[in-house]
């Protein structure tokens, strides 16, 4: 667990370079409330939900972050966890997520946009018209209407894992303080009996 804090810590961004962002700064002084930088019971799995949702469906790098800042306020969300799980949609997995999006697209509401032609134009590394003449096909409902699908069942399951996550670490830790205590009355008595 430490390790993916590091993790988090690091990659995320501080909070007074989102204060400082240029789309931010008409909300800063309300992203900037401690609330939403703090890590609580609820927060935590609010946040991963929302990274999740908002990494998945935007898919537009520079976006994410400062989709997950707004969209915290209302949530009530952790931005800096938020915010790490955008980074889960990276140049690597984007071209997963939008294959895997239209084929969900494509059994949900019985489409035909072509999966293999997104395979194809990944490949010889099309150009931005092909890709639009792609996109402005069949694809283009099933791919939107997968990648929500995709990313409300993201954040649903990362909800649930988060949550699971969280509570097992927070008993884990109070079992590890209520041994030590225990160990330290027992000290202390086995002292007071020696005296």
């Amino acid at each position: 667990m430490s390790r993916f804090g590091k993790w988090v810590r690091r990659n995320s961004p501080r909070r007074e370079e989102l204060l400082e962002s240029r789309w931010l700064k008409p909300f800063a002084h309300r992203i900037s409330h401690s609330e939403l930088w703090r890590f609580t019971r609820r927060s935590v799995p609010r946040g991963v939900a929302l990274g999740l949702f908002v990494g998945i469906f935007l898919l537009l790098p520079g976006v994410q972050i400062i989709g997950v800042a707004l969209l915290a306020l209302p949530c009530r969300a952790n931005i800096p966890l938020g915010a790490a799980m955008t980074f889960l949609s990276n140049p690597a997995t984007t071209p997963f997520i939008i294959a895997f999006s239209v084929y969900v697209g494509n059994v949900a509401f019985g489409l035909h946009a072509d999966v293999s032609t997104f395979d194809r134009l990944m490949a010889q590394g099309a150009s931005m018209s092909q890709w639009a003449a792609w996109f402005l096909s069949d694809a283009a409902p099933a791919f939107l209407a997968g990648l929500l699908i995709v990313s409300v069942a993201s954040a649903a399951i990362g909800y649930v894992l988060a949550s699971v996550i969280w509570t097992a670490w927070l008993r884990q830790k109070w079992r590890i303080r209520l041994r030590q205590r225990i160990k330290a009355r027992m000290h202390a008595i086995a002292e007071a009996l020696d005296d």
